[in-house]
């Protein structure tokens, strides 16, 4: 008799606490082997495919493509010892039994966190339904022979169960007015924080009751549609019915994680900005004759890194953060160099580590290794964290200067424009030079304006005779 076990979203790491599916990767019927990537979810920080740590016959799976599950959410049900070709999974009772008590050996923990290999995952304690009107994730209704498949999954339901209606105020379904909320993300809790929601009104569609952002997002939209809808009809009723819906995008995901990150800088760091135009003909000339010696190509990118390196040893107020808590400016003892990275996902920030000590030939070579993760979409959670100092290369959008914002915790971010042939006083004549504009911001609270504007000096000194750089080598 083969063993039904369900494996559920694990712990991605880094504080991430729930992830939005993006494409299965395995089909109801399918035989999976160990360790076998299951599914492509989207988390805050990057794109993860999901091992499952059982071999056997894939029974069903929960949620739809584009649907966003906790951590510890049930993802599928693997029939464990079934031979393959297997068509009728085990019934309900046979699989919940299984589910619970089985200790199988086909298994593996080189998976995510929350797996270990000395046995299989950690099973919550389920709460079997009660009534039709207790709410659990349901299989995929699109996939494989449904209704056998779906009586076969541990925690569903034989007919799928309508998102839960908002509750009326003062309802208290989430756990009235005493016990705990049932909330695991900070984000959901801070939404409902910000828009004057009490979580205690808010029906969970997550498993055991957990309140997830749609919940939060659907209990809101209900709130404000009566309040909304009231001017409108009062002034022009026919008006309301023609004007457009207007396409609603979810800020959830990479877009969500971005929102907030810059939210939070705008709010909490007093940043101020300061540009300067520089002559990077000498640059550009170091750039070209370097890579004419032969050896690996040198990237522009990797020199302005290199620059940026020795410009914060001089200058180690922008390599810091502050401690708000404490009250306290934190020097940070390495320089963890982050670049923006435009990818069809959106803007991430990869994170070169130790930029400090490395050679232009080993900068190039990770600058390179990143990008292409960051095209296709397989950076880890910690390539994306960890950054001291930010280098934001926006010319090669075609544009000459920004106002960039400080990548929170960092205390610095540097923008550098196209460079393009301008004219310039060289040498006391006029003559078309290879001109770039550089612009800095910076948090006030780490230092004054003399400190940036030597930063900021320093690194056009650089670029202008990169002969600079011997000083300091």
């Amino acid at each position: 008799m083969p063993q039904v076990l369900e494996f559920k979203l694990p712990d991605l790491g880094e504080g991430l606490t729930e992830a939005e599916i993006v494409r299965w990767l395995v089909n109801v019927g399918d035989v999976v082997a160990i360790d076998q990537p299951v599914v492509e979810v989207e988390t805050a920080k990057a794109m993860v495919e999901v091992p499952c740590p059982y071999g056997g016959v894939v029974t069903a799976r929960f949620g739809e493509e584009g649907t966003e599950l906790p951590v510890g959410a049930p993802l599928l049900t693997v029939a464990v010892g079934a031979p393959a070709g297997t068509t009728a999974p085990p019934t309900a009772g046979e699989a919940a039994g299984a589910a619970e008590s089985a200790v199988s050996s086909e298994y593996s923990g080189n998976v995510l966190v929350g797996y270990g290999t000395a046995g299989p995952a950690a099973r919550r304690r389920r709460i079997r339904p009660q009534s039709p009107a207790v709410a659990h994730p349901t299989p995929n209704a699109t996939a494989g022979p449904a209704p056998s498949v779906r009586a076969a999954a541990p925690v569903a339901l034989a007919t799928p169960a309508a998102p839960p209606a908002p509750a009326p105020a003062g309802a208290g379904t989430a756990g009235g007015s005493e016990g705990p909320i049932p909330v695991i993300s900070p984000l959901v809790r801070k939404l409902a924080r910000d828009r004057g929601l009490d979580l205690r009104e808010v029906p969970g569609s997550g498993p055991e009751g957990l309140i997830l952002r749609a919940d939060v997002e659907r209990a809101l939209t209900a709130r404000e549609a009566p309040a909304a809808a009231a001017p409108a009809t009062a002034v022009a009723p026919a008006a309301s019915a023609a004007a457009p819906a207007g396409e609603r995008i979810p800020l959830r995901g990479l877009r969500g994680a971005v929102a907030d990150k810059l939210s939070r800088s705008r709010t909490e760091i007093p940043d101020a900005t300061c540009w300067v135009d520089a002559d990077a003909t000498e640059l550009m000339a170091a750039r070209a004759a370097m890579n004419a010696a032969g050896g690996p190509k040198i990237s522009l990118l990797a020199l302005l890194a290199r620059i940026c390196a020795h410009a914060l040893a001089r200058f180690p107020e922008l390599n810091s953060t502050v401690d708000t808590a404490a009250r306290e400016i934190v020097r940070l003892p390495a320089v963890h160099l982050g670049f923006a990275a435009q990818t069809p996902r959106g803007l991430v920030v990869p994170v070169v580590r130790d930029a400090g000590t490395r050679t232009a030939e080993s900068l190039t070579e990770e600058f390179a290794r990143l990008t292409e993760s960051a095209r296709q979409g397989t950076l880890t959670p910690a390539d994306l964290t960890g950054g001291t100092f930010t280098l934001n290369n926006y010319g090669v959008f075609g544009v000459d200067g920004s106002t960039p914002i400080v990548n929170h915790p960092e205390a610095a971010m540097l923008g550098v424009g196209r460079i393009i042939p301008k004219p310039w006083v060289h040498q006391g004549e006029l003559a078309v030079r290879q001109v770039v504009q550089l612009s800095l911001t910076f948090d006030h609270r780490v230092c004054d304006g003399g400190t940036a504007g030597g930063f900021l000096r320093y690194v056009a000194d650089c670029v202008e005779q990169p002969a600079v750089l011997l000083r300091t080598v």
